[in-house]
């Protein structure tokens, strides 16, 4: 069953795909076209899952599952990741590449693989208040207070820790 993103409660479980690069519009239309059917029959164990989707800074797509009405189970899990790697196939994107570091620069989406983001740390154009992404957040309260956090409160700052900064 679809329910709007934003009226999801807070408690939904969610999970974050980063795109390797902005969507265009009409990428934007078919991830729409794709992704509304297969939220209006998504199951678990032939149960209706209240789901819902929604798509930030034409690069992210975020899933919610309101689990109070049925627990998203290991097979529903995988039907949604099926339905991301058929985008990326058809948009010729990458939805699940972990290895890119997202983070704001002069207010626009930044994404870097892990060797280009430590030079940028260790060049200081990296500070400890550059907002970046994290996409770890499992409950849709989280996004508004874990998602886009300061550098300097992020696991990315403990992850590059040995570089001495």
């Amino acid at each position: 069953m679809f329910t709007p993103f934003h009226t999801m409660p807070e408690d939904s479980r969610i999970w974050v795909y980063q795109s390797d690069r902005p969507f265009s519009v009409d990428e934007v239309i078919k991830i729409k076209e794709l992704m509304l059917p297969f939220i209006e029959n998504w199951t678990a164990h032939n149960q209706q899952l209240a789901a819902g989707y929604e798509i930030r800074y034409n690069r992210f797509i975020l899933i919610a599952i309101d689990e109070k009405m049925a627990l998203a189970s290991g097979c529903s899990i995988d039907k949604s990741v099926n339905i991301i790697r058929q985008l990326e196939q058809e948009l010729n994107v990458s939805l699940m590449n972990r290895n890119l570091f997202a983070f704001k620069e002069n207010d626009q989406v930044v994404l870097l693989p892990g060797k280009l983001f430590e030079e940028k740390i260790i060049n200081g154009e990296i500070k400890d208040d550059t907002i970046v992404f994290n996409n770890l957040v499992d409950k849709k309260a989280n996004l508004s207070t874990d998602w886009e956090v300061p550098f300097s409160k992020s696991w990315h700052k403990q992850l590059f820790a040995p570089l001495g900064i």
